[in-house]
This record gives C-alpha cells, structure tokens and sequence, in this order.
C-alpha cells in the first residue's frame, strides 16, 4: 500500500514593509507560546501584544481579596485569564475558582490556557455565562464565596481583533458585542435608534460633550447610507467636529470617538443593566467575611460600584468597603497605557446573613 505523501509545506503570506501593521499578520504576537522574546519586546515599549491582555492591578487584587489555599471563589469576567491565574496559585491546594465569561470566542482558548497550566476541573470550572447569574452559580454548588472579582473592562483581544469592531483605529463590522451571537450589534442599533434617544445615551453612558451635535449627524448619514463599520462612525464623528480649531481637532476627534464607542458597547451589551443586577446579588453569594473586588474603567461603573458599597455599608451587610478607589502604580500605567483609568474597590462581608 503505498504510503501517503506529506503535505506540501506553505509559506506565511509576507506582509508588506518592514513591520506588521494588520492584526492577522502579527504572528508572532498572536503565538506568545512561541515567540516569548518578541512578545516581551512588544511589552517593553508599553504596548499590548495582538490578541493578548495584559490582567490590571494584579497584586492589589490579590491583596484586597486577602487569598489562601482552599478558598472557593468566582471570577465574573475570566477573559484571558490573567487574574485567574495568579488567583489560582494562591488558593491551591485545596481551593477551587469559578469562571464566567460570555464571550463564545476567546472563553474555549482562555480555558485551555489555564488547563496547560495544569489546573483541572477540580480546582477550575469555567460556564460560559453572564455574571448576572451568580446566583445561580452559588444554588448550583451549594455554598457562598469566599471572594468575588469582576473586571469590567473589554479585553485586549476584543480591543485588537478588527472583526470584532470594537476600535476606531481599523476598519471592521461596526458591532460591539461581547457575545456576537445575542442582541443586536452597533450597526442596528444606529439603524433604528432615534436622533433624541441617541443623544441621551451618548450623554448618559459616556458624558460625550458633543453629544447632540454627532447624534444629529449620524441622524443625517443613516437617511442616506447605513453606518456598518467602524470607520463609516468615525468619519461621521470627524466630519461632525471639523469646525473645531485645527490644533485641538485631532485629539479631540479621538476623545469622541472613545467615547462614543464605549457609550455604544454599554449600551449593545446592557452593561449598566448587567452590573446593577451584579451588585444587588453580591450579598447573597458571598459568605459571612467574604470579600468583593470590581475592577472599574469610566466614571459611569465606578459610579454604581461606590454607591451600592456605600449603601450596603450604611445598612450593615458589609463591614468595611475601600476608603477611596485603588489605582495602577505609575509603573503599571507607564508600562501598560491601558491600566491608566482603571479604579479598584473592595468589600467585606459582613456576618449578617440574608
């Protein structure tokens, strides 16, 4: 029987340049495994490597959650997996975390991560949910937590991904989900949405200054053609501020851009909604003496964290919540640009059961 022939070897399509500028080109960013030394070239310079997140805040976390072996804990948002990791190191033996993320992509590799890592079923057990449904999470094993860890922040391999239409910088399908199989995506919602509702949202989820002015231009440009990428709501919003001084147009462009973005991923995702239902069901999983940490990244989040920890405080369910919000070290935002709005606030449980 004659033997089959190998496949034929196939050369890497060569991007053009000296250096690659698309996301599918970044091969050796996209395989840290492979290319360690590139990769912590890439980190060196205060960037994120493509499709890697670098986890923020790391050593504060683990030390507002006060971790040790045999704790059983929940990540809300496992992402890449990074605060997971190091959360894992320290309640092992003995200790197991439960992961969540909606996010049907990057969740299969994350968890594969983490079990290279040698971490089995019995100390990691991932759902792919939202953490809105920790209630159910705590039913189903029968126990409260130890600790809780929400990181509220859309991860770099989102960010970075073009396909995912998360940034302005590249040209992508303008959608914004987390989970791109539920809801609808930031192209329909510009669809359908009214010019005064539109307005609102940018004002509310964002604080955009120019809030009234680009949801009266984007009014304008959907009578005509539909806004479906990134770029179409990024020269609309261009266009909406070109009679601004020429030295502060630029920036002030990208400052609007960010924030339109974020108002219209809030708003695709239910992200408020989500994080309300999060913190009202908090002092129901965890245990007497358990502690909370949220990882915020704008003023709207932050918001909502401080006064249900304030509240929840005044009225005895936690005993002590974080004075003030913990911030990166000026290290972290130096060598990661992307920590640099990040708060941390904590909270702990009282033994008052309810």
């Amino acid at each position: 029987m004659p033997q089959s022939q190998p496949a034929p070897h196939v050369r890497r399509v060569r991007y053009k340049g000296t250096h690659p500028r698309q996301f599918g080109e970044k091969y050796k960013e996209l395989a840290p495994e492979q290319y360690v030394e590139d990769v912590q070239k890439v980190m060196l310079r205060g960037q994120t490597p493509a499709g890697m997140h670098r986890p923020i805040c790391v050593d504060e976390i683990v030390k507002a959650l006060r971790l040790k072996p045999g704790m059983v804990g929940l990540d809300a948002t496992l992402g890449y997996g990074g605060h997971a990791a190091r959360i894992l190191q320290k309640i092992t033996p003995g200790g197991c975390l439960h992961g969540l993320d909606v996010d049907p992509l990057e969740l299969p590799r994350t968890e594969e991560r983490l079990r290279a890592m040698g971490y089995g079923p019995d100390s990691l057990i991932v759902r792919r949910m939202n953490f809105a449904g920790i209630g159910k999470v705590a039913a189903e094993i029968g126990r409260r937590f130890d600790f809780v860890l929400a990181d509220l922040g859309v991860s770099s391999m989102q960010i970075d991904n073009p396909e995912r239409g998360f940034s302005f910088k590249v040209r992508g399908p303008l959608d914004l989900r987390l989970n791109p199989s539920r809801g609808k995506s930031a192209a329909e919602l510009l669809a359908n949405i009214s010019e005064t509702k539109l307005a609102d949202l940018l004002d509310e989820y964002s604080d955009e200054p120019h809030a009234q002015a680009i949801a009266h231009a984007i009014h304008l440009r959907t009578l005509a053609l539909p806004i479906t990428t990134t770029q179409d709501l990024r020269e609309t919003i261009a266009a909406t501020l070109a009679f601004l001084p020429e030295a502060a147009q630029k920036d002030e462009v990208k400052k609007s851009c960010q924030r339109t973005f974020q108002a219209l991923r809030i708003a695709v995702n239910d992200e408020f909604v989500v994080l309300e239902q999060l913190l009202e069901q908090l002092p129901f999983v965890l245990a007497p003496g358990g502690r909370v940490a949220i990882l915020s990244f704008h003023s709207g989040e932050d918001r909502r964290v401080k006064k249900s920890f304030q509240l929840l405080a005044r009225t005895g369910i936690y005993s002590a919540v974080a004075p003030d919000p913990i911030r990166p070290s000026v290290e972290e935002c130096q060598s990661n640009p992307r920590s640099t709005s990040a708060k941390l606030r904590w909270a702990v449980r009282s033994d008052l059961m309810c």
